[in-house]
């Protein structure tokens, strides 16, 4: 247990990772009660957006004076997806089946990482993503790659930002008030569709920023990134409570440290040997999400599911 600290720090900055990519399925389903299962997409679409940036700068270009662009410019492909979904694959469905969504988002999860797979060379190929150089930074007892920091940073600062948006801007009250009732605000003269549209952008936004945060933790993007990851934060925001923003950032953290915690120490628990190590760290994923279904089908945070089903 001497690396406790270590796999502590590791299993935070995982959760925070899925907890931002998870923001956005829980702000869509708790203004909607949609769940839009081409998020993971989004969330890939914005990596392949930094990259892009990355590519068209001469190559002398300094990462961390690039960083900035390349975080605008994935945002922006992240949204316009994610704008284009809503307006165009989810908004003619809103009133029909539930079923309907859920295999349109299905089938428009396939598109984009096809759309990813034939638009870049060797598709089905990792695409190296920029790393910034050096040494781990140490922090005593435990150490985070320098890569790492951008999401140390970025986490807690875009969960602020977004508490406070909700809070205190007037846009904010009015995706309350329509997650709250949405027949209601409409009927007080909140423009609805235009609440969901910002819920989708914003969530895409969050998209973008875990996806540099990937690309620069692990060093590579691809096409097929956002389907576990997405699964992850899907888990992630059913832990914390879907529909419960806080709780979204909740779930990931709980879910991240879990994950660290097994693929670690699990294979010393005697008969369990077999069950540890890296390979398996997907599964332990899925095993809490089921529990948490069978014990607090609301999540940590969120009120219960079935209500609003």
């Amino acid at each position: 247990m001497n690396d406790l600290p270590q796999q502590l720090a590791n299993g935070l900055l995982l959760g925070g990772l899925y907890g931002l990519i998870a923001v956005g399925y829980t702000m869509v389903y708790g203004i909607v009660q949609l769940i839009n299962f081409a998020h993971g997409e989004i969330f890939m679409i914005g990596g392949f957006g930094a990259l892009t940036a990355w590519l068209w700068l001469p190559e002398s270009t300094n990462l961390l004076v690039a960083l900035p662009l390349m975080l605008i410019f994935a945002v922006v492909c992240s949204v316009l997806v994610g704008i284009g979904a809503e307006r165009f694959a989810y908004r003619p469905l809103r009133g029909g089946p539930r079923l309907a969504p859920l295999i349109t988002a299905i089938g428009l999860s396939i598109a984009l990482q096809q759309a990813i797979w034939a638009f870049y060379p060797d598709g089905t190929k990792s695409r190296s993503f920029p790393q910034f150089h050096g040494e781990s930074l140490d922090f005593g007892a435990f150490t985070i790659g320098r890569g790492d920091l951008f999401l140390f940073i970025a986490a807690p600062l875009s969960m602020i930002a977004l508490g406070f948006f909700v809070a205190k801007t007037r846009t904010g009250r009015a995706m309350q008030a329509t997650s709250q009732d949405p027949d209601t605000a409409k009927l007080m003269g909140i423009n609805t569709d235009r609440i969901i549209v910002t819920a989708f952008a914003i969530g895409s936004a969050f998209a973008a920023v875990a996806a540099i945060a990937h690309g620069l933790k692990y060093g590579e993007v691809n096409f097929k990134m956002g389907f576990i990851a997405g699964l992850k934060a899907f888990t992630a925001a059913v832990l914390g409570g879907i529909g419960n923003i806080y709780g979204a950032m909740i779930g990931g953290v709980v879910l991240g440290l879990a994950e660290a915690m097994a693929t670690a120490y699990i294979q010393d628990i005697p008969g369990m040997s077999q069950l540890g190590g890296g390979s398996w760290k997907d599964v332990w994923a899925f095993v809490l999400l089921i529990l948490v279904l069978l014990l607090r089908p609301q999540g940590l945070l969120g009120e219960r599911v079935a209500d609003r089903a």
